[in-house]
């Protein structure tokens, strides 16, 4: 590995690392990303097919980064038959292109369903992990083992950054929201398990079926079937069976989580989960005739996701903390996204979330293909970023999100760029996103060019 890459990433149990200033790490930032590339560009097939339709053989300059960027779409180009046909073996195929290390042939006569091919991965050493698919088609994304590693020890780092909470082992986690049961939320669930429950008591798991791959993928391609007009009759049926077994138990978590957190009150707690579930557990609390002065002060509280298109009342923040007694020093809130591994926590003062030394900021313009200039001023465009701690595949990638980024310091008082509260997908803007080089790599994944 490269060594100034990873001097960069070492800096995660350092106290400094959100105060290292753009200017001071900025020519490491891009020597650091040149060693990752000069690794990778033989080993990830669709990187090299980047490089050299770009023409770049090392990289100088932040500019050098941008063409070597995956759309974040590029997870996502896989042909739905596939999952629908159960041709695991060219699922494998499509799945090498954007993998560091070689994904080995697969006999579909020994898979079963696609959970059945996750594990086989993992045998292998290539763990897959897969996006809600809120907005339609699921993202899948391949890490190794190294990067699991990597979620169980930063994630709660940037917790204990963000939340200003030291982890001890005394709360109780009450998780009042469903997980989707994938290799990197397993990690970082270790991670926090590890870190703050009491070991002395049980964590509260969400009551709903556990969300896997395959549960997750399954009603993508039902929903696509059905938008087709390819479904069959039968096909409807299981989709709206599926559809009323989980709306059912959801609505009975409710009411359960609420039960739970009602008996366990006095408790000194770590609340997560996603701020939909979070409101309607704490309306069902309050309806239970509770609210802040019945919770320990001492609670913790991470949500992360957004809103998932809920919607809510203007408050809804508010209500949730004021129903669980949650202080604004023990809330914590964290920026990512699945492309990239590593998390920007939200600081108490200014309410930005911020980047630490080995994810490099690339901000563009809204379609992708340009690199602007760092101002001396809060500027909006859209994310991209490098983040150096990703083995399983590459670092670089450009998002759906369109943000405010200041390389000034924060009103927290540090001094690492630093991105607002107000993020927003281009695609709820517009009701579409294009991002200007995602043909040509969807293409090239998918095997058409």
């Amino acid at each position: 590995m490269g060594s100034i890459a990873d001097k960069l990433t070492s800096l995660v149990h350092e106290d400094y690392r959100y105060d290292i200033p753009h200017g001071e790490i900025v020519q490491d930032q891009i020597a650091a990303v040149n060693e990752r590339f000069q690794e990778r560009k033989d080993l990830i097939k669709l990187l090299a097919h980047r490089a050299n339709q770009a023409g770049i053989d090392e990289i100088k300059s932040l500019d050098d980064i941008v063409p070597l960027l995956f759309p974040h779409t590029a997870y996502k180009s896989y042909p739905e038959s596939l999952l629908a046909n159960e041709k695991w073996d060219r699922l494998a195929r499509w799945l090498d292109t954007v993998s560091t290390y070689r994904v080995p042939p697969m006999d579909n006569d020994a898979i079963a369903d696609i959970d059945g091919w996750v594990e086989k991965l993992k045998e292998s050493g290539h763990y897959v992990s897969c996006s809600s698919g809120t907005t339609g088609k699921s993202a899948m994304l391949v890490a190794s083992e190294k990067d699991m590693d990597w979620c169980r020890t930063e994630a709660i780092t940037a917790y204990s950054w963000g939340s200003g909470v030291v982890p001890a082992q005394d709360r109780r986690i009450m998780g009042l929201a469903p997980v989707a049961h994938v290799p990197r939320n397993t990690a970082t669930g270790e991670s926090y398990l590890n870190a703050l429950q009491d070991p002395e008591k049980e964590p509260f798991a969400y009551p709903v079926p556990p969300l896997t791959v395959g549960s997750l993928t399954q009603m993508v391609v039902l929903r696509k079937s059905i938008a087709d007009g390819t479904a069959k009759p039968g096909d409807l049926a299981q989709y709206e069976e599926i559809s009323a077994f989980r709306q059912k138990a959801m609505d009975d978590a409710i009411g359960i989580a609420a039960k739970a957190m009602v008996e366990h009150r006095a408790e000194k707690l770590h609340i997560s989960g996603l701020w939909s579930g979070l409101y309607n557990v704490a309306k069902a609390v309050r309806d239970m005739g509770y609210s802040a002065k019945d919770f320990n002060p001492e609670n913790s509280f991470y949500v992360g996701g957004g809103l998932k298109r809920a919607q809510l009342p203007d408050d809804y923040r508010e209500f949730v903390y004021e129903t669980f007694n949650i202080k604004p020093e023990r809330s914590y809130q964290n920026y990512s996204m699945q492309e990239i591994q590593s998390g920007m926590p939200r600081c108490q003062v200014g309410g930005r979330y911020h980047l630490p030394p080995w994810v490099v900021p690339l901000i563009l313009d809204e379609s992708g293909d340009k690199l602007l200039p760092i101002a001396d001023e809060e500027y909006e465009g859209r994310a991209a970023f490098f983040d150096l701690s990703l083995d399983g595949r590459w670092g670089g990638v450009i998002s759906g999100d369109k943000v405010s980024i200041d390389f000034r310091p924060c009103a927290c008082g540090a001094r690492s760029p630093s991105i607002r509260d107000n993020i927003v997908r281009y695609a709820d803007i517009k009701g579409d996103d294009k991002i200007g080089c995602a043909g040509t790599v969807d293409a090239y994944v998918r095997g058409e060019a």
